[in-house]
């Protein structure tokens, strides 16, 4: 009863505020027509260029919709709060596949899959920035968010763009200036270095069974299993952030689950701020918080 009060709470906040939605195709690939709904503030100056959150949804690359329910609010929300948000398809590679995603999925399978999420996460980031004068986006304050799998995708991206992509030279002019991530995991968090770390807000619980609240196996899938894969979750890049002195938001949540991947509608006005101190306003902030309940 309190997740649905909670739900239907922001549900009215979500339409408090009028906003508009407009839906662009950025890309085809084989039978896959790619696109992503804008959601703009119905009464933004025109001349102005705003921040924009750039979200990838998940479902373990075989589900999920970037118009699911929450993905909607959340874009919503931004757009409500100063943000263009702006929702994303991508390949389900994973669709369909009787391994799924787990620990029969080989290993080199779903490095293929990492590979054509960050592909995708980056083309769709290209649209936006060759379109920014019409979507009115400041292409500096791009904010790369996801959950679970799109985590997953989008940290893999900002962070691991020379290691996933191969034509670095068409992605050139995007750049990132926050990352948003719900229950993610990079495959190498030594790729986060001094030049490339930016505020990041994490989201995790620390017994995760899919994904590694720390270091450990994809799905803790055993060694000997086509998907053992070695993956770095929230609290490795947390760490690694705090020693390069970057910002960070990191909420903890204890005994937490995987259902750490769902938008924190509790938590999003804290979420929005740290970004507007941060990314907007420059400032230095490392906060952790922990969730005992």
């Amino acid at each position: 009863m309190k997740k649905l009060t909670t739900l239907l709470i922001f549900l009215l906040l979500a339409t408090v505020n009028a906003q508009t939605k407009t839906t662009y195709t950025y890309a085809i690939k084989g039978k896959d027509t790619l696109q992503l709904d804008v959601y703009q503030p119905e009464n933004s100056v025109t001349t102005a260029t705003l921040p924009t959150l750039l979200w990838m949804h998940g479902g373990g690359f075989g589900g999920g919709a970037r118009d699911d329910e929450r993905e909607q609010i959340l874009a919503e929300y931004a757009a409500n709060n100063g943000f263009v948000g702006i929702s994303i398809s991508y390949r389900l590679m994973r669709k369909g596949e009787p391994t799924g995603f787990g620990c029969n999925c080989p290993k080199e399978e779903k490095l293929i899959t990492f590979k054509g999420a960050a592909e995708d996460y980056m083309d769709a980031a290209l649209f936006v920035t060759n379109n920014a004068k019409k979507l009115n986006i400041n292409t500096n304050k791009i904010i790369a968010g996801g959950s679970s799998a799109g985590a997953e995708g989008i940290l893999n991206a900002v962070y691991m763009r020379e290691y996933f992509i191969k034509n670095l030279e068409k992605y050139k002019t995007v750049q990132f200036a926050g990352v948003f991530s719900l229950a993610g995991a990079i495959v190498n968090a030594n790729y986060i270095t001094k030049e490339n770390a930016i505020p990041t807000v994490l989201f995790h619980g620390t017994d995760d069974n899919l994904v590694p609240f720390g270091a450990a196996s994809h799905h803790y899938c055993d060694v000997e299993k086509p998907g053992y894969l070695v993956l770095e979750g929230s609290s490795i890049i947390a760490e690694k952030l705090r020693e390069l002195e970057t910002s960070y938001y990191f909420y903890v949540k204890k005994g937490g689950k995987h259902e750490m991947a769902g938008v924190p509608l509790y938590d999003l006005d804290n979420v929005f701020n740290f970004f507007k101190q941060t990314v907007l306003d420059d400032k230095t902030i490392q906060i952790k918080k922990i969730n005992n309940k």
